[in-house]
């Protein structure tokens, strides 16, 4: 880092399963910096040592969120410093939004380094109308707030795209399948990973699926809008 000059936050875009996939310039950017700040120090030590890195990694994961804030902050101001999540895109769904929040409050240069994102790659092959979408992160843990989502999809146009454990997929789908029987539906399941499953049709359909089929792994599920094509749940 030139002397008397912040250092920047690199948010880096890391493979969402396939260790191939990352850019080159993400590789060249986390072999420089001067501190790696993962969710997960043991996940992301293994995409380091695939690919020849030998930068210092610091846990910054929801629990230490407020304290490693200011951790990071303090060695912001001495050298650079990227951020990652465990896959995909920092910031999405994850405590890397506070410290980007935190660096740009004070003053500090924070700049992308775009990478794979499971909302984009999941809608990108799921099959439903790609022009407009809204992404909800992870869907509510309670039937009734995700009933309440879901009744709410009934007149939008646009895709809904969301995450969910799978250990509580087949009850989503279920409170899904109520309230939109026939609207269409993906769960797209380990994205570019040796399992990578989608599977297709209306809700009730991919509801029964996983019903026989207990789903394993990171799941992404997609709702079409509303549309003359397929609407028939009023």
């Amino acid at each position: 880092m030139l002397e008397g000059r912040l250092g920047t936050l690199f948010v880096v875009g890391t493979p969402i399963g396939n260790l191939e996939d990352i850019t080159l310039r993400a590789l060249r950017v986390l072999s420089e910096v001067d501190l790696i700040a993962a969710e997960d120090t043991r996940v992301t030590r293994v995409l380091l040592e695939h690919h020849g890195i030998k930068t210092p990694l610091i846990p910054f994961h929801e629990y230490s969120r407020a304290a490693a804030v200011q951790k990071l902050l303090a060695r912001l101001e001495q050298g650079d410093v990227a951020l990652v999540s465990d896959a995909g895109t920092p910031g999405i769904s994850d405590p890397g939004c506070a410290l980007v929040q935190g660096a740009l409050a004070a003053g500090m240069p924070v700049t992308a380094v775009p990478g794979p994102s499971a909302v984009i790659a999941a809608l990108a092959i799921s099959g439903l109308p790609t022009h407009s979408f809204t992404f909800v992160g992870f869907l509510p843990r309670k039937s009734g707030p995700r009933r309440r989502l879901f009744e709410a999809q009934r007149e939008r146009g646009e895709t809904l795209v969301a995450f969910e454990s799978p250990y509580r997929l087949v009850a989503s789908l279920r409170d899904l399948a109520a309230v939109l029987p026939n609207r269409p539906t993906v769960v797209a399941r380990e994205l570019t990973k040796k399992f990578e499953q989608v599977v297709r049709g209306t809700a009730s359909e991919v509801l029964a699926h996983f019903e026989a089929t207990p789903p394993r792994g990171e799941i992404t599920l997609l709702v079409a809008g509303r549309s003359r094509a397929w609407d028939e749940d009023g």
